[in-house]
């Protein structure tokens, strides 16, 4: 135990510090948010946004418990019920659809009501609703996508496409019969639906070329081929639209990305995968970027619009580390996103920039076992089970691919290297891909109107908190026509409704 954890006064002051900061939150933020900035933990439970904030602290050379996260940081903190219209525990795409567009849908759709069934092509017409993003570029902010994933995986997609199926990447993964019908892939949608948002950055360059295009990272790897059954080339699709008095961007590498002045881009797409990006723990600083490094950039792009902007980040890869059992991997993304989260924090300001954290879903992650502080957060419990006398380490998940049996019994993990970058924690289930959580999560903000993210809420209510500070979208009766900085300034009924008990709000 540190020396001066054993005082007292030691917690009695850092209590009473603690009691100051939080009466001095009764003074509310009612400013207009100028900009929004949603950071998504993709599968970022509680349990692995404790988990991080220890490996954060250790990674300090620090016990980890006393750490502070940057999202421990934010003022305000909500929970979000992340289940879909059709399902209690979500995926990530009905969720993207309630935090984005505001409305629930169903499991594997985006962008559209839960009227649309997965697959079903011919029911998505007329079902179409639009995401905060979308609101954003209407009110004349700059807006951009940040992503470790493709950049038309579940959560990006949800921002500016509509889908009755979450894996139509590009129209090789849809069936004749969506084709048929006129469906678009995800790809397509993300160069034609919104065509001038100002950053796009993450992986998912071969669903952008042509069918057995060669990567140009690549050239011998067939699974990193163009996979378009179309013939297009959306780069080219996307570099055509721009107008030509703008400074315009495609860049597939890191050098190439740091390489460029920000504050004289007009518009950057950055693809710097076939697919997703690589685990950080993985990453080649050469050719790919860091969540925080990409973040920094389109900070220093989007800000040059007076109007303000809208930047949704997604630390996506959290959620493939969980999956895989690999809670080494999860782990580190998630201190990579707490990075950007940072990174963005030094770059705006509290009284113009609302600033949301939150996760999708959670994840069947966990850990225990009584271990000591300071524990290793990827080492073992301090003693050995006593039903079969062999160790375990803390971090355990209820199911996926860790479940192993040598011998009719339970493996022996001392006899393993479990702090490998790669080793799968044990499960109790067997199975291919460890699922998801189905518990409520986090929602942590600060910023105008963060007070809004207050207790207990749906999931789709996130958006129209954001929009409602940023004064677009349908909700803008409580904005003032003008103020004297030249931008719209709260009214009377928001003050009131900033005031008002929770349960009046709903």
């Amino acid at each position: 135990v540190p020396e001066k954890e054993k005082d007292p006064k030691y917690w009695r002051d850092q209590a009473q510090q603690t009691l100051k900061y939080a009466l001095r939150l009764q003074n509310l933020n009612t400013n207009v948010a100028k900009n929004v900035i949603m950071f998504l933990g993709d599968g970022m439970g509680v349990s692995t946004v404790t988990a991080t904030r220890i490996l954060k602290g250790q990674l300090h050379h620090n016990p980890g418990e006393e750490t502070r996260l940057e999202m421990d940081k934010f003022p305000y903190v909500a929970l979000s019920k992340t289940y879909n219209t059709n399902a209690q525990v979500p995926d990530s795409a009905g969720t993207a659809t309630a935090y984005l567009c505001g409305v629930k849908a169903n499991e594997g759709t985006v962008g559209v009501s839960a009227a649309t069934q997965r697959t079903q092509c011919n029911t998505t017409q007329g079902n179409e609703v639009t995401s905060i993003l979308r609101w954003a570029k209407d009110a004349g902010k700059s807006v951009g996508i940040v992503t470790t994933t493709r950049v038309n995986h579940a959560t990006p997609s949800a921002a500016y496409a509509h889908s009755a199926d979450r894996d139509w990447y590009s129209d090789n993964e849809m069936p004749p019969e969506a084709l048929s019908q006129g469906c678009k892939d995800i790809a397509y949608q993300l160069m034609h639906n919104v065509k001038d948002i100002e950053v796009i950055m993450g992986g998912g360059r071969k669903y952008m070329f042509p069918k057995n295009r060669t990567d140009v990272e690549y050239e011998m790897d067939e699974k990193s081929r163009g996979t378009r059954l179309d013939g297009l080339n959306l780069i080219d699709i996307w570099k055509n639209f721009k107008p030509r008095h703008k400074h315009s961007h495609y860049v597939w590498n890191r050098t190439e990305l740091l390489a460029l002045d920000p504050y004289t881009v007009d518009y950057l797409l950055g693809l710097f995968e076939p697919g997703d990006m690589q685990y950080e723990l993985n990453r080649n600083n050469v050719t790919d970027p860091s969540l925080s490094e990409m973040v920094e950039i389109a900070i220093k792009i989007l800000s040059k619009n007076p109007r303000g902007f809208f930047l949704l980040v997604e630390g996506g890869r959290i959620d493939h580390g969980h999956h895989e059992g690999k809670a080494k991997q999860a782990l580190h993304e998630a201190v990579e996103m707490d990075r950007a989260i940072g990174k963005a924090g030094v770059m705006t300001s509290l009284e113009d920039t609302l600033t949301v954290v939150t996760a999708d879903h959670s994840h069947v992650f966990t850990f225990g076992g009584y271990t000591p502080r300071g524990n290793s957060i990827f080492g073992l419990a301090p003693m050995v089970s006593d039903t079969d006398k062999k160790p375990f380490t803390a971090i355990l998940y209820g199911n996926g691919p860790g479940y192993k049996v040598v011998g009719g019994e339970r493996e022996n993990v001392s006899m393993v290297d479990y702090a490998h970058n790669n080793y799968q924690a044990q499960s109790a289930v067997p199975l291919r891909h460890e699922t998801h959580g189905g518990e409520d999560v986090a929602v942590f903000a600060k910023g105008p109107m963060a007070h809004l993210l207050h207790g207990v809420h749906e999931q789709n209510y996130i958006p129209h908190v954001m929009a409602y500070a940023a004064c677009i979208g349908a909700n803008q009766d409580h904005c003032a026509s003008a103020s004297s900085a030249g931008g719209p300034s709260p009214g009377p009924l928001l003050l009131l409704l900033a005031l008002l008990p929770v349960g009046i709000l709903f």
